[in-house]
């Protein structure tokens, strides 16, 4: 297929893109990447560590992308273009190698164990395939990976499709490709299949059975004879995972029959070993291994602990109902879910030290296959991986005071996180979020208002689709200290929305101190750039206390800041009481502000350089009045720096002069610097 990069700036689009071998798929015109060695470049983000330092989470491993790596393959991006690649690749670029090529990293520190995020081509009809990946160290001590293309690989509209041949799902919807609505449109408009492929990449681990040091070389080689025409290699992930957790005095669940190679399905045991708990009061052990679950495992008043997520493997084929249940899902899995709130929820559990890897390829939002689930109370979840289930973890209140911390989710149908309906004094911190299929962390207060939750210090890297953290209505919440990056398309990096049903935004809502890199993305729906932040007034105004203090803004594709109302309701409401300060812009593709609304902001020591167009870009609700935008800015001092037009903050676009311009042309900004 082949779409085009209108818009887009060189920096972030090669001049020339050519398809991919298989479906279709653009890649930018890329570099080919001779080199003996190369040294040790870490990143978070795709970006120096300095940069982004204090936030998002803290986690054990050091990040180094594949496009600073020694290779013989070809460097693809950076390109921002959704459906593409290098769009979807951590700072926007990545390594394709063909068989007989490598890709090869020089350990930044000790490590005995690797992440490798990667993505292979979809079979010719769906449903992915395998390939084969070497992996060696220092030349030697040969293990294969084997690479899958079995979760990964969307195609078309909501809730998307595995089958890359489909014609359209909804052809009474608008799309931007025709500007039209296809089943309204004659002649019909010929659309290109695959249809918008997404969802590009997936990641695997690896122990490599001993400690290396500093210096050590990590060689990924696709073999000469491998059945994928291609292999791409996103970011290798190096980490020094200490000895498994033992547990001598617990409910152990090898006492109860569980197998620990994961032949026989163990759920029947770990149900076994938590009724023993409960009656004992002890903890429930799970021991290394890998230990097949095919449904459910319900939880209330119970500890369960691993020995660690990179050795006790929890992992489940997806099954089909016979009949729908209650919940209406038409599919099980493997999962760890509190009772139901309308059956009284559950409290007291607490879980720690395992991976949770599911076998969901396809969206169905009534199906309960996620990795948490239910509703818990007073409860913990800490040092969690969850892989390849549909959302990792997605909470329905009512429920209060639910801490998650140190855990890790991937590779995700769905979302990573979601806060559902009534959940109150809960929390997400330090943890991380990649690839996720939809909101990377979202609190709905859809029925019942969410109040007093935080999520602080995590990290988002590339979702897919929608925003890396989204709040949609409530009370009192705190989005703090968090590093978002690399959002794809139809969302952004941080979003306020009355939305979905949600109840409205009351008390505080304080959006402090985060960094988002490289968001601003294209909305397809309405053909427009959003902001980096997008506050978006839907259902109802938007007018509580929101307090956007101490975030830094950088590399941002369109806008850093956007308020927006959608065009048929832009006259029933508005956005107020909003509130920016201590804010630092480093580099718009467009505008720092975009007001596509009515209503009112303030501004204090907001500094902005290079923007790539006029700073404020002010739209009020398009009525065009003598009187101006019905959008006001207020100077509360201290606004500095500019761009290509000059200050951002001039006094003549104050307080609402009209500087509507749709869709100007984008500059890209330079990477960004120390401030």
């Amino acid at each position: 297929m082949s779409r085009s990069t209108t818009g887009l700036p060189s920096r972030w689009s090669a001049a020339a893109t050519a398809a991919a071998v298989g479906l279709g798929v653009i890649v930018a015109g890329g570099t080919t990447a001779f080199a003996a060695s190369a040294a040790p470049a870490v990143t978070r983000a795709g970006l120096d560590p300095a940069l982004v330092a204090g936030r998002g989470a803290n986690v054990g491993f050091a990040e180094q992308e594949a496009e600073k790596a020694a290779t013989n393959g070809v460097v693809i991006g950076p390109d921002r273009t959704a459906y593409t690649l290098p769009a979807e690749a951590s700072g926007r670029s990545a390594v394709k190698l063909a068989p007989g090529q490598y890709v090869e990293f020089t350990l930044p520190s000790s490590a005995n164990a690797i992440n490798v995020r990667y993505s292979i081509p979809d079979a010719a009809n769906g449903g992915g395939i395998t390939a084969p990946l070497d992996v060696t160290v220092n030349g030697k001590s040969k293990q294969t990976m084997t690479l899958t293309s079995q979760y990964s690989w969307l195609y078309n509209q909501y809730p998307f499709s595995n089958d890359p041949n489909a014609g359209l799902l909804h052809p009474d919807w608008w799309i931007t490709e025709c500007a039209c609505v296809p089943a309204a449109t004659s002649p019909a408009p010929q659309i290109t299949k695959p249809f918008r492929p997404f969802h590009f990449y997936d990641e695997q681990r690896l122990l490599l059975g001993r400690t290396y040091k500093a210096g050590d070389k990590v060689r990924l080689s696709v073999p000469s004879g491998s059945n994928a025409a291609w292999t791409a290699i996103d970011l290798l992930d190096s980490q020094l995972v200490g000895a498994p957790k033992l547990d001598l005095v617990a409910s152990n669940v090898l006492f109860f029959g569980a197998d620990p190679t994961g032949k026989r399905d163990s759920a029947d045991a770990f149900d076994m070993a938590i009724a023993f708990a409960k009656w004992t009061h002890l903890k429930v052990y799970v021991p290394p291994g890998t230990y097949q679950v095919n449904r459910h495992i319900i939880v209330d008043n119970v500890t369960i602990e691993g020995a660690g997520s990179w050795y006790t493997i929890i992992k489940g084929h997806e099954v089909a109902l016979s009949t729908p249940a209650p919940d209406k899902s038409i599919h099980t899995g493997v999962g760890f879910y509190g009772k139901y709130a309308q059956d009284g929820g559950s409290r007291n559990v607490h879980l720690s030290g395992f991976s949770i890897v599911g076998d969901v390829r396809e969206r169905i939002d009534t199906d309960q296959v996620n990795g948490v689930g239910g509703a818990l109370s007073d409860s913990t979840i800490d040092g969690l991986y969850i892989q390849h289930t549909k959302v990792g973890l997605w909470f329905d209140g009512p429920m209060n005071n639910t801490k998650v911390t140190n855990t890790t989710v991937v590779d995700q149908i769905a979302d990573g996180l979601n806060f559902h309906t009534g959940v109150t004094n809960s929390s997400v911190s330090n943890s991380f979020f990649r690839n996720t299929g939809d909101d990377a962390l979202a609190m709905w207060a859809e029925t019942t208002t969410n109040a007093n939750n935080t999520f602080d210090h995590n990290t988002v890297q590339t979702p897919t689709l929608a925003n890396g953290i989204a709040i949609y209505g409530g009370k009192d919440i705190t989005v703090s200290g968090n590093l978002v990056a690399d959002p794809i398309r139809e969302g952004s990096a941080l979003h306020l929305g009355t939305r979905f049903g949600a109840q409205p935004f009351a008390g505080t809502i304080k959006v402090a101190d985060n960094t988002t890199v490289r968001a601003g993305t294209y909305e397809l729906n309405w053909n427009i750039g959003l902001g980096a932040i997008w506050l978006y007034a839907l259902e109802r105004n938007m007018d509580a206390n929101v307090q956007v203090v101490g975030d830094n803004f950088l590399d941002n594709t369109y806008n850093a800041i956007m308020m927006v109302v959608d065009f048929p309701v832009k006259d029933q409401y508005s956005i107020t009481n909003v509130h920016f300060k201590d804010v630092k812009v480093d580099g718009t593709g467009t505008s720092v502000v975009s007001a596509r609304v009515a209503g009112s902001a303030t501004f204090e020591n907001v500094d902005a350089r290079n923007v790539g167009a006029v700073g404020i870009n002010n739209c009020g609700s398009f009525h065009f009045t003598p009187a101006g935008s019905e959008f006001s800015l207020v100077d509360q001092g201290g606004n500095d720096g500019g761009g290509t037009t000059g200050p951002w903050f001039a006094p003549w676009e104050l307080p609402n002069t009209i500087t509507c311009d749709d869709r100007p042309p984008v500059v890209a900004p330079p990477a960004p610097q120390p401030w």
